[in-house]
Protein backbone atom coordinates (compact mmCIF):
# COMPACT_ATOMS: atom_id res chain seq x y z
CA UNK A 1 0.00 0.00 0.00
CA UNK A 2 1.06 3.15 -0.54
CA UNK A 3 3.23 4.42 2.33
CA UNK A 4 1.64 8.19 2.29
CA UNK A 5 -1.81 7.36 1.79
CA UNK A 6 -3.84 9.03 4.45
CA UNK A 7 -7.11 7.41 5.24
CA UNK A 8 -9.60 8.42 7.71
CA UNK A 9 -13.27 7.09 9.22
CA UNK A 10 -15.56 7.17 5.75
CA UNK A 11 -18.41 8.46 8.43
CA UNK A 12 -15.79 11.27 9.33
CA UNK A 13 -15.77 12.57 5.94
CA UNK A 14 -19.31 11.93 4.86
CA UNK A 15 -20.13 15.50 6.52
CA UNK A 16 -17.25 17.00 4.42
CA UNK A 17 -18.22 16.17 0.81
CA UNK A 18 -20.52 18.19 -1.07
CA UNK A 19 -24.01 15.79 -1.42
CA UNK A 20 -24.69 16.70 -4.77
CA UNK A 21 -23.12 18.95 -8.12
CA UNK A 22 -20.23 17.93 -9.94
CA UNK A 23 -17.30 17.82 -8.08
CA UNK A 24 -14.07 15.66 -8.01
CA UNK A 25 -13.20 14.27 -5.16
CA UNK A 26 -9.25 13.34 -4.29
CA UNK A 27 -6.33 13.04 -1.97
CA UNK A 28 -3.40 15.63 -2.81
CA UNK A 29 -0.92 18.26 -2.81
CA UNK A 30 0.68 20.99 -4.18
CA UNK A 31 2.64 18.61 -6.24
CA UNK A 32 1.02 15.75 -6.61
CA UNK A 33 -2.61 13.76 -6.73
CA UNK A 34 -3.53 9.91 -6.33
CA UNK A 35 -5.96 8.08 -9.10
CA UNK A 36 -7.05 4.82 -9.22
CA UNK A 37 -7.52 2.19 -11.42
CA UNK A 38 -8.52 -1.76 -11.22
CA UNK A 39 -6.49 -4.58 -13.53
CA UNK A 40 -6.10 -8.14 -13.52
CA UNK A 41 -3.45 -9.40 -11.70
CA UNK A 42 -1.14 -9.74 -14.46
CA UNK A 43 -1.12 -6.05 -15.58
CA UNK A 44 -1.69 -5.07 -11.97
CA UNK A 45 0.95 -6.94 -10.58
CA UNK A 46 3.52 -5.82 -13.27
CA UNK A 47 2.38 -1.91 -12.78
CA UNK A 48 3.52 -2.34 -9.17
CA UNK A 49 6.79 -4.05 -9.47
CA UNK A 50 8.12 -2.12 -12.40
CA UNK A 51 6.89 1.48 -11.10
CA UNK A 52 4.72 2.16 -14.86
CA UNK A 53 2.27 0.42 -17.39
CA UNK A 54 3.75 -2.22 -19.69
CA UNK A 55 3.53 -5.90 -20.35
CA UNK A 56 0.44 -7.16 -21.16
CA UNK A 57 -0.69 -3.15 -20.90
CA UNK A 58 -2.25 -1.54 -23.80
CA UNK A 59 -1.37 1.75 -25.38
CA UNK A 60 -3.86 1.10 -28.01
CA UNK A 61 -7.25 1.46 -26.25
CA UNK A 62 -8.48 3.52 -23.63
CA UNK A 63 -7.98 4.32 -19.92
CA UNK A 64 -9.86 4.90 -17.66
CA UNK A 65 -8.67 7.06 -14.66
CA UNK A 66 -10.41 7.80 -11.31
CA UNK A 67 -9.50 10.19 -8.49
CA UNK A 68 -12.61 9.23 -6.39
CA UNK A 69 -11.56 5.95 -4.36
CA UNK A 70 -15.47 4.81 -4.04
CA UNK A 71 -16.27 5.56 -7.68
CA UNK A 72 -13.30 2.96 -7.81
CA UNK A 73 -14.71 0.72 -5.51
CA UNK A 74 -18.48 0.78 -7.20
CA UNK A 75 -17.14 0.19 -10.97
CA UNK A 76 -14.45 -2.45 -9.86
CA UNK A 77 -17.10 -4.01 -6.66
CA UNK A 78 -14.49 -3.95 -4.35
CA UNK A 79 -12.26 -5.77 -6.13
CA UNK A 80 -14.57 -8.66 -7.49
CA UNK A 81 -15.26 -7.97 -10.93
CA UNK A 82 -13.57 -10.27 -13.57
CA UNK A 83 -10.73 -8.96 -14.63
CA UNK A 84 -10.58 -5.74 -11.90
CA UNK A 85 -9.33 -7.86 -9.06
CA UNK A 86 -5.94 -5.66 -8.26
CA UNK A 87 -6.87 -2.38 -7.27
CA UNK A 88 -3.83 0.47 -7.72
CA UNK A 89 -3.41 3.76 -6.71
CA UNK A 90 -1.47 6.14 -8.28
CA UNK A 91 0.44 9.20 -7.94
CA UNK A 92 0.74 11.55 -10.25
CA UNK A 93 2.46 14.61 -11.06
CA UNK A 94 -0.18 17.52 -10.23
CA UNK A 95 0.80 19.34 -13.03
CA UNK A 96 -0.10 16.52 -15.33
CA UNK A 97 -3.56 15.99 -13.81
CA UNK A 98 -4.11 19.50 -14.36
CA UNK A 99 -2.86 19.04 -18.02
CA UNK A 100 -5.07 15.62 -18.56
CA UNK A 101 -7.96 18.10 -17.38
CA UNK A 102 -6.84 20.79 -19.84
CA UNK A 103 -7.22 18.34 -22.91
CA UNK A 104 -10.83 16.22 -21.56
CA UNK A 105 -13.85 16.93 -23.95
CA UNK A 106 -16.81 15.51 -22.42
CA UNK A 107 -17.79 12.31 -24.17
CA UNK A 108 -21.11 12.90 -24.95
CA UNK A 109 -22.54 16.16 -26.41
CA UNK A 110 -23.65 19.03 -24.41
CA UNK A 111 -25.03 22.32 -25.68
CA UNK A 112 -23.60 24.05 -22.76
CA UNK A 113 -20.37 23.41 -23.64
CA UNK A 114 -20.31 23.44 -26.92
CA UNK A 115 -22.38 25.31 -30.34
CA UNK A 116 -23.57 22.00 -32.46
CA UNK A 117 -22.78 18.54 -32.27
CA UNK A 118 -20.32 19.06 -35.42
CA UNK A 119 -18.10 21.51 -32.97
CA UNK A 120 -17.97 18.87 -30.02
CA UNK A 121 -17.40 15.90 -32.92
CA UNK A 122 -14.10 17.86 -34.05
CA UNK A 123 -13.48 18.33 -30.32
CA UNK A 124 -13.07 14.99 -29.84
CA UNK A 125 -11.34 13.87 -32.88
CA UNK A 126 -8.51 16.08 -31.35
CA UNK A 127 -8.47 15.44 -27.45
CA UNK A 128 -6.84 12.77 -26.09
CA UNK A 129 -8.86 12.57 -22.99
CA UNK A 130 -12.54 12.17 -22.37
CA UNK A 131 -14.93 13.14 -19.64
CA UNK A 132 -16.97 11.33 -18.15
CA UNK A 133 -19.24 12.48 -15.41
CA UNK A 134 -21.58 10.04 -14.08
CA UNK A 135 -23.55 9.15 -10.26
CA UNK A 136 -21.50 8.56 -7.60
CA UNK A 137 -22.18 5.77 -5.03
CA UNK A 138 -21.62 5.01 -1.21
CA UNK A 139 -19.89 2.20 -0.03
CA UNK A 140 -23.04 -0.22 -0.05
CA UNK A 141 -23.48 0.59 -3.91
CA UNK A 142 -25.89 3.25 -3.29
CA UNK A 143 -26.61 5.91 -5.83
CA UNK A 144 -25.79 9.60 -4.85
CA UNK A 145 -26.80 12.69 -5.81
CA UNK A 146 -23.52 14.00 -6.47
CA UNK A 147 -21.60 13.06 -9.43
CA UNK A 148 -17.91 11.61 -9.66
CA UNK A 149 -15.68 12.42 -12.93
CA UNK A 150 -13.83 9.43 -14.67
CA UNK A 151 -11.32 10.38 -17.48
CA UNK A 152 -10.40 8.19 -20.36
CA UNK A 153 -7.18 8.44 -21.85
CA UNK A 154 -5.76 7.10 -25.24
CA UNK A 155 -2.79 8.51 -27.43
CA UNK A 156 -0.11 10.18 -26.44
CA UNK A 157 -1.83 11.46 -23.28
CA UNK A 158 -1.86 7.83 -22.70
CA UNK A 159 1.96 7.02 -23.42
CA UNK A 160 3.11 9.91 -20.72
CA UNK A 161 0.71 8.34 -18.14
CA UNK A 162 1.90 5.21 -18.23
CA UNK A 163 5.60 6.32 -17.70
CA UNK A 164 6.58 9.98 -17.38
CA UNK A 165 3.89 11.31 -15.65
CA UNK A 166 4.00 8.69 -12.56
CA UNK A 167 5.57 9.18 -9.39
CA UNK A 168 4.55 6.29 -7.90
CA UNK A 169 2.28 2.78 -8.22
CA UNK A 170 1.01 1.17 -5.00
CA UNK A 171 -0.93 -2.31 -4.92
CA UNK A 172 -3.26 -1.62 -2.59
CA UNK A 173 -5.76 -4.73 -2.87
CA UNK A 174 -5.32 -5.92 0.33
CA UNK A 175 -6.60 -2.83 1.68
CA UNK A 176 -9.43 -3.08 -0.41
CA UNK A 177 -10.08 -6.55 0.61
CA UNK A 178 -10.31 -5.66 4.54
CA UNK A 179 -12.42 -2.59 4.09
CA UNK A 180 -14.95 -4.76 1.97
CA UNK A 181 -15.57 -6.46 5.04
CA UNK A 182 -17.12 -3.20 6.40
CA UNK A 183 -19.35 -1.76 4.10
CA UNK A 184 -22.45 -2.60 5.79
CA UNK A 185 -23.99 0.27 7.57
CA UNK A 186 -23.42 2.25 9.59
CA UNK A 187 -19.91 1.89 7.63
CA UNK A 188 -18.57 2.52 11.67
CA UNK A 189 -15.19 1.19 11.09
CA UNK A 190 -14.94 1.89 7.05
CA UNK A 191 -11.79 3.50 6.50
CA UNK A 192 -11.26 5.16 3.22
CA UNK A 193 -8.69 7.47 1.66
CA UNK A 194 -9.18 10.58 2.77
CA UNK A 195 -10.28 13.23 -0.13
CA UNK A 196 -11.56 16.71 -0.58
CA UNK A 197 -12.58 18.72 -3.46
CA UNK A 198 -10.14 19.27 -6.08
CA UNK A 199 -10.23 22.30 -8.24
CA UNK A 200 -8.02 23.13 -11.26
CA UNK A 201 -5.72 26.31 -11.19
CA UNK A 202 -6.83 27.37 -14.43
CA UNK A 203 -10.48 28.66 -14.28
CA UNK A 204 -11.58 28.30 -17.89
CA UNK A 205 -10.38 24.93 -17.45
CA UNK A 206 -12.99 24.22 -14.30
CA UNK A 207 -15.75 26.25 -16.02
CA UNK A 208 -15.34 23.85 -19.41
CA UNK A 209 -15.67 20.46 -16.97
CA UNK A 210 -19.06 21.81 -15.94
CA UNK A 211 -17.59 22.07 -11.88
CA UNK A 212 -20.42 22.74 -9.25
Amino acid sequence: MIDSLQTERYVDQLAKWPAAGRHILAQFNDTSIIVYQAYRSNIGRFAAKHQYFGGDFSLQRMSWIKPNFLWMMYRSGWGTKPDQEVTLAIRLKRAAFDEILGQAVHSSFNPRFYADEIEWQNAVAGSNVRLQWDPDHGPSGSKLERRAIQLGLRGEALAKYAREWILEISDISEFVALQRTKVGAPHAELLTPVERVYVPQDEATALRLGLS
